[in-house]
């Protein structure tokens, strides 16, 4: 497979199963909002009420999106409103004075109204700004940037990363700190980019900021595509998307709590229906409305080469993944049989690895792929870690909705990257709405005898919630605690923050990898600030993790 082509939370981070929450209307309308001096005034359409993304970017090229609602009652996921052709035209300048592409899409109930256009032809490692049109409608201008070309020795790749962004549990300031920046070649969006609960389930009613559409559970397509549009009227996701390129790749509540190929925790057939139409649903919406190129499987996970300097290889651990063993389970979670990737997925990834000439091999997994115990917690913080991570209460060994729980597939790859000298491999991580450093052993009991294979950057989440969350607490209180007890007993992690919701910021050279850790003041205040907290750089050839006092910007 090509760099361009696709392929076929915490790890379970969430209140255990509710009852759904009465339904009400699927397509409840949501409130206009207006970007751009041209766009439409409410009750006028057509109008872009959702913004303008790209995504996925390629040395020749991009992929745009927008939605168009043609009238007013054409809300995401209403199937109302009529077909209309939207233009589409990229600039070398932000003021439009020199186009250079230019083309035309139908925007169709059939696709939710939802555009994208896979524009090539255009310079590797180059800015350019897009818009659309419809009816003398124009779009908010969006900012996108071309990858090097595949043989570019690029002098540096500056990523954004975040996870886990849940409506209900706060405001989206990260994003808005990420869109303001200008030093950044792309964002990567590493999983649960929206969540299917329904209001007040999680966070728990009086935690809630502000409410989902619609007020139930998502179970249909109309459902998802509703609570796609809903998030993309926010104000900062939409300049996050309007301001850089975002590679995503889905984790499990772009589907429902804990998936797995043959269901999830929060799917009750009996009442919800069927799961494979579920999913079917989830990702024709999730296609839809985000920047993401298909592949013909219906799977996310795809490589993408910026220059010389990494090869990107996103992960699909949803689709594929037999169901999560019981914890403490240990015939189940070492089973060879029972997989998280799928073998074609694994294969794919074990030989993009081995055979990647680039400088650095990263891989954005969905999951935490090191191993962590958690038995040394204390009594006061097992409750809310088993809440937060789907752990038993009395303490335990493993998370098994990560790679803790499919031992073998884990394994098999850091295995593989040991035998075969695969080196400047780093693992790209969301979900667990935690800051983690790690170096990555193939057995963790034997490190640091053994040297890493690999080393891994999480990042914590957006809102969603963490530690101090559950307990009601102030940070640095109780988490301080649970995090000299996870390093105790965990080698291998070198940093882990319990408080923090934010983002990070990925900087490359051919000489070394460094994490920029950041955190949001507030979840809960619209105008939080952003403070950085820490970073780690792994040099090229040590796979090791080292503190680093100052962030690269």
């Amino acid at each position: 497979m090509t760099e361009s082509e696709t392929h076929p939370d915490r790890p379970t981070a969430y209140p255990r199963r509710r009852t759904v929450v009465a339904a009400t209307a699927a397509s409840a309308a949501l409130l206009p909002l207006t970007s751009g001096a041209s766009a439409a005034r409410a009750g006028s359409g057509p109008a872009f009420l959702h913004g303008v993304a790209s995504g996925d970017p390629l040395p020749d090229g991009v992929l745009l999106w927008t939605r168009l609602t043609p009238v007013p009652d054409a809300t995401p996921g209403s199937g109302r409103g009529p077909d209309a052709d939207v233009h589409w035209e990229v600039a070398e300048d932000e003021g439009f004075r020199t186009v250079v592409a230019r083309g035309t899409a139908t925007a169709t109930a059939a696709a939710d109204h939802t555009v994208k256009a896979d524009v090539r032809g255009l310079r590797p490692a180059t800015a350019y700004w897009y818009r659309f049109r419809c009816d003398g409608v124009t779009s908010p201008a969006g900012r996108t940037r071309t990858a090097p070309a595949a043989d570019a020795a690029a002098d540096r790749i500056r990523f954004g990363m975040v996870s886990c962004s849940n409506w209900e549990a706060g405001w989206f300031a990260a994003y808005r700190h990420l869109a303001a920046r200008t030093d950044l070649d792309a964002v990567l969006h590493l999983g649960d980019y929206l969540y299917e609960y329904g209001t007040g389930e999680y966070p728990l009613e009086e935690d809630v900021v502000r409410e989902v559409v619609p007020a139930h559970e998502v179970l249909t397509l109309a459902d998802y595509r509703s609570r796609h549009g809903l998030y993309k009227t926010d104000a900062d996701l939409r300049a996050l998307h309007a301001a850089h390129p975002v590679v995503a790749m889905w984790d499990d509540h772009e589907f429902a709590n804990d998936a797995w190929s043959g269901g999830a925790e929060n799917h009750t057939p009996g009442t919800e229906g069927d799961w494979a139409a579920r999913v079917r649903a989830a990702k024709q919406a999730y296609f839809e409305w985000m920047p993401v190129r298909p592949s013909t499987e219906g799977t996310t996970y795809r490589r993408l080469r910026f220059g010389r300097l990494a090869d990107l290889h996103l992960l699909d651990l949803r689709s594929f993944r037999d169901q999560q063993p019981s914890v403490g389970d240990g015939d189940a979670i070492d089973d060879p049989d029972r997989t998280l990737t799928g073998r074609r997925q694994l294969d794919w990834l074990k030989s993009g690895l081995t055979a990647s000439e680039a400088d650095w091999r990263l891989v954005g997994t969905s999951v935490m792929i090191s191993p962590v115990a958690f038995g040394s917690v204390p009594a006061s913080l097992l409750g809310p870690l088993a809440e937060l991570l789907g752990v038993p209460r009395e303490g335990l060994a493993v998370n098994v909705d990560q790679w803790d729980g499919y031992t073998d597939d884990r394994r098999e790859l850091l295995t593989h990257l040991r035998d075969s000298g695969t080196g400047d491999t780093v693992f790209l991580t969301g979900d667990i709405h935690m800051h983690w450093a790690n170096e990555v052993p193939v057995r963790a009991a034997r490190y640091p005898w053994e040297e890493p294979v690999a080393t891994e950057f999480v990042v914590t989440s957006v809102t969603s919630d963490n530690v101090d969350d559950i307990l009601g607490v102030a940070p640095g209180t109780v988490s301080t605690v649970g995090e000299l007890a996870v390093r105790a007993a965990n080698r291998h992690v070198r940093w882990v923050d319990m408080d923090a919701h934010g983002f990070g910021v990925l900087d490359l050279t051919a000489e070394r990898a460094q994490m920029d850790y950041y955190a949001v003041s507030d979840k809960h205040d619209r105008e939080a600030t952003a403070r950085h907290l820490r970073s780690y750089r792994t040099d090229s050839g040590s796979r090791r993790l080292e503190r680093v006092e100052r962030p690269v910007r």
